[in-house]
């Protein structure tokens, strides 16, 4: 499950999951409900690999987010869903969206960058918490 909370001129994004793999999952899903108003418009029409190298949670956490944003910002490309598997060596991940339609995908926030402020990927009672700032 993930949240948006408000920062200073900023917004946030905060998962809980049981996994890291589905707090990773939704993160996806919670940044481009900072870019759409309405994510649940985005289709799952285009399938799409992902692979990132790196063994420290935060950073791979970052370069995820990272990566998502930048398939938005030079492809214009939206995601629908993402299966994600984290392994000693960094992460894998098929990624289901779209092209972003103007006449269906209402525009939400302009996310400039991913930032390294007040990130966190740890483990908690019931499963794991991520938390990451963006730029908006």
């Amino acid at each position: 499950m993930y949240e948006l909370f408000e920062h200073t001129a900023d917004l946030g994004l905060r998962v809980r999951a049981a996994d890291l793999e589905t707090v990773f999952a939704e993160a996806a899903l919670g940044l481009f409900s900072m870019i759409i108003d309405n994510p649940e418009s985005i289709r799952p029409l285009e399938e799409r690999s992902l692979e990132l190298s790196g063994d420290d949670r935060e950073y791979l956490f970052f370069d995820w987010l990272r990566a998502l944003l930048s398939l938005f910002e030079s492809e214009h490309w939206l995601l629908a869903k993402s299966e994600v598997r984290l392994g000693p060596a960094g992460l894998t991940a098929r990624l289901w969206g779209e092209p972003f339609d103007p006449a269906r995908h209402l525009p939400a926030h302009e996310v400039k960058a991913i930032t390294y402020h007040e990130l966190t990927v740890k483990p908690t009672a019931d499963g794991w918490l991520a938390e990451a700032i963006v730029d908006i």
